[in-house]
């Protein structure tokens, strides 16, 4: 399968997942569960994708592969997660999650982990503020 997706265009997809899964209970209208579950997960996109090694992460903590790895998790985590959580009746929350996790199994599955702008990014230092 070609690979597509370049880190850079990677990490603003995961910015754009993070506003997303943050704005997703008010753009859909569920609360509960359902809604403190995509804030959770929102956070921790937000987080992983700060400490991610790649243009556009700022510590560069973890390889830009294992950030896909930890994503494919994620993903089959937000499929199951309305039969999981026991909200699959609501079936707004149920298709946003569903569907939020194939699309973000679809990303992984055609972006590069092995670029050099890949490689390149864990091994520069982050730049410090002057």
């Amino acid at each position: 399968m070609t690979k597509h997706i370049t880190p850079r265009t990677h990490g603003a997809i995961d910015y754009a997942v993070v506003a997303l899964l943050l704005l997703a209970p008010h753009l859909f209208a569920f609360g509960g569960t359902p809604a403190l579950i995509c804030y959770i997960v929102g956070v921790a996109q937000l987080g992983m994708s700060l400490i991610t090694a790649y243009p556009l992460g700022m510590l560069k903590m973890i390889p830009f592969p294992a950030h896909g790895q930890l994503e494919t998790i994620a993903a089959v985590a937000l499929i199951g997660m309305p039969w999981f959580a026991g909200f699959s009746v609501d079936s707004k929350a149920c298709w946003f999650f569903v569907l939020t996790g194939i699309s973000l199994l679809a990303v992984v599955a055609v972006t590069d982990y092995r670029s050099v702008d890949a490689r390149d990014w864990f091994r520069k230092p982050a730049p410090r503020p002057v």
